[in-house]
């Protein structure tokens, strides 16, 4: 008889067909993963056959998988198949001790899906789990370049007027039919472009504007008009100059998309303010009370539905065709006439999907090369089909940080689930893509949330430049800018400091060149990680990177015995904060 605890933990089982736990890297390679509980199995394989095949039964191939990841409660089985079929038919055994069982279709079995009627086989084969067909056009990933990218996140307005200067202040521009433009600090794009080199010695290979078009506000989340650079910041034959700076130093640039609304005086909402229900643009937006007036105050609910309550942002209805027309005429023009190297689409998940497959073919149709982040907080796995973003801003990896570096005991162990479960929760190749950042124009300074402390800020950056993703670092977090409410995170860029953590961030930025690429494989150093302390490795054709952060305030890492062989002839080692180091292979 069977005892209980060799009795397989069902309810911790599970697969989901064409998702992260079967995903295709190439024609004929697939990645399969399967879900069990902690510690539960013993052994677990995967017999995969040509869905096809013309033997009855079907012929299966058996390979091993082996635990690619691990969260508190889960141990994630994985196995890549490169096989001569772009379309296969699969299932599992699962073993635990004596006791094992076939699952397929959601069944746990000790059968296979074969029948028998008078001694004939009737095959099963469309019971078994189906990757139907590896369709090329199908194939998720992310462009190479922006895998390999270093990024440097600019609010514009408050960067730089000049060579590391930002001296204008606040202003007003008055359009020629009379609507104003608005400026707080007086940041250009001449002042982005004079501080390239500054932005080049640190190590980044892109930059993300936040939005530079025309609209009322400092910030310019509202538009008026998405073809012209907005008259605070510049001109057109500036923002190309800055493009062409960047191309010659082998930089690439992503700007801001603001298409969930527009401003209040967006010609198609002015049109609708005028003409009540007789303007052709009243199907342009939601939820329209006639007459349609601006809120005296910002307490008031508008009539017509706005970007949160914001009254000066009405929100576009982007079912409309036309709707989407426009804008992926918009998304395509900038990269055309500017060669803009993708777009950071702002509040994304409130978009139509229809909207942003019309974006995306467009944008796609001028450079197949343009990257797609969405402004997606939540888990992005629904956009990230390969029909709308390439990849998302990763606030989850914010999050991450922010418990672990930040508490009063911190959980290395903790960290390490988390990260498992953030990495696992995309395909591979789409995971290596999403824009990890620690800072945005949206939320507190990281600096300000481990209240000043620079040393736990560091620890916070070495997870940024070397975990896997791309990393974003916001402008002036590595001049130690602090703040806690949208007027302070957004404060004008210290120039009047240098070199704080420049030189910090610049090494970083070599070691990530040198030892992580788009295809250097990551994993925990489980057998170090436990109290505050936290260990990972990356390694690809120039060597082995190792990681060791201690969050906690002894201001030290502890490497366990067996650890020391990392400190043996043949390898180096950098401190590069009081309780992080790096130590990798030479």
């Amino acid at each position: 008889m069977t005892k209980n605890h060799d009795i397989i933990d069902k309810r911790a089982v599970l697969h989901i067909p064409l998702s992260q736990y079967a995903f295709a890297e190439a024609e004929y390679e697939l990645t399969i993963r399967i879900r069990a509980g902690k510690g539960d199995l013993s052994e677990c394989l995967l017999f995969y056959a040509d869905r096809v095949c013309k033997k009855t039964p079907v012929e299966f191939i058996g390979m091993p998988m082996y635990v690619c990841g691990e969260d508190k409660y889960f141990e994630y089985y994985e196995a890549r198949v490169k096989s001569p079929y772009n379309r296969i038919c699969y299932y599992f055994k699962l073993i635990k001790g004596e006791e094992w069982t076939y699952y397929y279709a959601d069944r746990f079995t000790s059968q296979l899906a074969d029948w028998y009627i008078d001694g004939h086989v009737v095959d099963g084969r469309s019971a078994y789990y189906q990757y139907p067909f590896i369709l090329r056009n199908e194939i998720l990933d992310v462009p190479e370049w922006f895998k390999n990218a270093i990024v440097y996140n600019i609010f514009p307005d408050s960067f730089a007027s000049g060579k590391r200067a930002l001296e204008k202040g606040s202003e007003e521009v008055c359009l020629e039919d009379g609507r104003i433009c608005r400026a707080r600090h007086g940041g250009t794009i001449k002042g982005i472009t004079e501080n390239l080199d500054y932005i080049q010695q640190m190590g980044f290979t892109c930059i993300y504007l936040n939005p530079i078009f025309t609209g009322g506000e400092y910030h310019k989340y509202d538009v008026m008009d998405y073809y012209h650079i907005d008259p605070c910041m510049g001109t057109e034959e500036d923002f190309r100059e800055l493009v062409k700076q960047l191309h010659e130093r082998d930089m690439k640039i992503i700007i801001d998309g603001v298409f969930n609304h527009c401003s209040w005086e967006f010609f198609p909402f002015q049109d609708v303010v005028e003409k009540g229900r007789s303007s052709r643009y009243c199907k342009w937006f939601y939820n329209l009370e006639f007459p349609v007036e601006k809120p005296e105050t910002q307490e008031e609910i508008p009539g017509y539905a706005c970007f949160a309550y914001e009254r000066k942002m009405p929100k576009l209805d982007t079912s409309i065709k036309e709707v989407q027309m426009y804008f992926a005429d918009v998304g395509a023009y900038w990269v055309r006439e500017f060669q803009v190297d993708g777009w950071r689409l702002d509040v994304a998940n409130e978009i139509d999907r229809n909207f942003w497959r019309s974006f995306r073919a467009a944008v796609k149709k001028e450079n197949p090369q343009a990257v797609l982040i969405g402004e997606v907080w939540e888990n992005a796995e629904t956009w990230l089909k390969g029909d709308a973003f390439d990849s998302v801003m990763n606030y989850e990896f914010r999050r991450i940080c922010r418990e672990y570096l930040t508490a009063k005991k911190p959980d290395g162990t903790e960290a390490f689930y988390e990260f498992e479960q953030m990495r696992l929760r995309y395909p591979t190749n789409i995971a290596n893509g999403q824009l990890n950042l620690l800072d945005s124009h949206d939320v507190p300074r990281f600096l300000s949330l481990c209240k000043g402390d620079a040393a736990r800020w560091r620890l916070g950056c070495i997870l940024l430049m070397l975990m896997p993703g791309v990393p974003s670092l916001f402008y002036g977090d590595e001049q130690e800018i602090m703040g806690i409410t949208e007027w302070e995170y957004r404060k004008g860029m210290k120039w009047e400091i240098q070199g704080s953590q420049c030189e910090f961030i610049a090494r970083l930025s070599r070691i990530r060149k040198k030892y992580i690429d788009s295809g250097t494989d990551y994993q925990p150093k489980r057998q170090f990680i436990e109290g505050s302390l936290f260990a990972f490795g990356r390694k690809n054709g120039n060597g082995e990177l190792a990681v060791a952060i201690n969050a906690g305030e002894e201001k030290r890492i502890h490497i366990p015995e067996e650890g020391k062989i990392l400190l043996q002839d043949g390898y180096a080692h950098e401190k590069l904060s009081e309780n992080g180091y790096v130590i990798w292979y030479m």
